[in-house]
């Protein structure tokens, strides 16, 4: 095997048809392959899990489409290497006609100035946008830049494309060291990988690498063990374990239990989990979980993910750490999510019910004929600000949908509503 090239850059699928697990691109009918067919190509942005194909799906648009190929890094890039990019590739377009394509690789590490700055060329057409990121666009990509791309999804590779990929590896590394290696087991390796083709694909060379020159040729997850020195059990951020750990975390701080919640939460930091989703999953605990037994819960949570944004790994663990000991020690209610849960099913079994008139809008004399706001009470012209009079619809005004839950500051919540209303809550 040539020291010079891994294993994993010769099975570089080099057309659509040597892609794995994004069928719904690349297929007959997949949409990537109609664009290069019919040559309709427009920014996108490919969101996905790392070693699914990002890269190597924009090498081969270009390779297909005849355009040329530019490539920058979001981690390493500045705005100027942009702007140098962009520079070269408006004289590329005068000279074959074609606009160039640009390939920004974890383009949700770009800033938003950094972003910007790639603007003006997509809309002038200067350049193809094609960025990779493993993060929600909706979150990380600004909004103006977003609305001028497509987002493609591309699927975590399925147990069994990464059992295919291990025997495309094996059969490539035999043929050209003139071996003739079986791995009877692949477990190991899968996990190891943890979806990441690339990885899988790097593993499965180390490996036999270490064996070559011994009498085993017969490939056992005790091996792959033996070579790789990890814990295999660490953590799938891809797989069914991403799920079941963020579950076990999410419940362990609804249960109170800032043990169970630390644990997890290391758990989740050891196998190189995004901290950014870490921090939004607590912010939506702390409104779903908490809400007003402790308000002060859902601004600390978003103080958490807004500083986990600015410090990075690997001194966000702390940040995160507090906020988690914090909300599996707070009080809990989930009155405000039921509230919200229990109107939208009112609002479904109901439909649209016509607002009540003393509560509508009358800014033009018409409205005010037709009594548009009429018997309004405005509060603040009350003793206490308060005046008794109906906000539902006729039809529902008799309606409970927020319950005060059982805890110190709901119970004051119900005082208060009960002295104001009387039996209404």
């Amino acid at each position: 095997m040539s020291p010079n090239i891994p294993l994993a850059e010769k099975l570089r699928p080099k057309n659509l048809d040597e892609v794995l697990g994004q069928e719904h691109l690349t297929g007959e009918k997949g949409t990537i392959r109609k664009m290069i067919e019919n040559d309709t190509l427009n920014s996108l942005i490919f969101w996905g899990p790392p070693g699914t194909g990002k890269t190597t799906l924009a090498e081969i648009i270009s390779e297909k489409s005849g355009r040329k190929f530019f490539k920058l890094s979001a981690v390493s890039s500045g705005v100027k290497d942009v702007r140098d990019v962009i520079d070269e590739a408006k004289k590329q377009n005068l000279f074959s006609g074609k606009s160039p394509i640009l390939f920004i690789d974890e383009i949700h590490r770009f800033n938003k100035s950094q972003q910007d700055s790639l603007l003006h060329a997509v809309e002038k057409g200067w350049i193809i946008l094609i960025g990779a990121t493993t993060e929600n666009p909706s979150f990380e990509v600004v909004s103006a830049l977003l609305s001028r791309s497509q987002v493609y999804v591309l699927k975590a590779l399925s147990y069994e494309k990464l059992e295919e990929l291990i025997d495309i590896a094996v059969h490539s590394y035999n043929l050209e060291e003139n071996t003739g290696f079986t791995v009877k087991e692949k477990e190991a390796f899968i996990q190891y990988s943890g979806g990441d083709a690339r990885k899988l694909i790097n593993s499965v060379e180390l490996v036999l690498n270490q064996f070559k020159d011994s009498g085993n040729k017969e490939i056992s997850n005790e091996d792959v063990l033996s070579v790789l020195q990890e814990t295999m059990a660490l953590y799938d951020k891809n797989g069914e374990q991403h799920y079941d750990i963020i579950s076990a975390f999410i419940k362990s701080m609804r249960g109170s239990d800032p043990n169970g919640a630390v644990y997890w939460l290391a758990r989740m930091i050891a196998g190189g989990e995004d901290i950014k989703f870490i921090a939004r999953r607590m912010l939506i605990l702390a409104a779903e979980d908490i809400g007003l037994a402790n308000p002060n819960a859902l601004v600390i949570a978003n103080n958490c993910f807004q500083a986990v944004n600015v410090i990075g790994n690997p001194e966000a663990r702390i940040i995160l750490s507090e906020t988690a000991v914090y909300l599996a020690v707070s009080p809990k209610s989930n009155s405000t999510y039921m509230a919200i849960n229990d109107a939208l099913a009112l609002v479904k079994k109901t439909g649209n019910l016509p607002v009540p008139l003393h509560l509508r809008n009358a800014p033009t004399k018409l409205m005010k004929d037709l009594d548009y706001g009429k018997d309004y009470k405005y509060a603040h012209s009350y003793e206490g600000s308060f005046v008794d009079q109906d906000f539902l619809p006729e039809e529902i005004k008799d309606v409970k949908l927020y319950e005060p839950g059982n805890n110190a500051t709901e119970k004051k919540i119900y005082d208060e509503l009960k002295k104001k209303w009387n039996n209404k809550y």
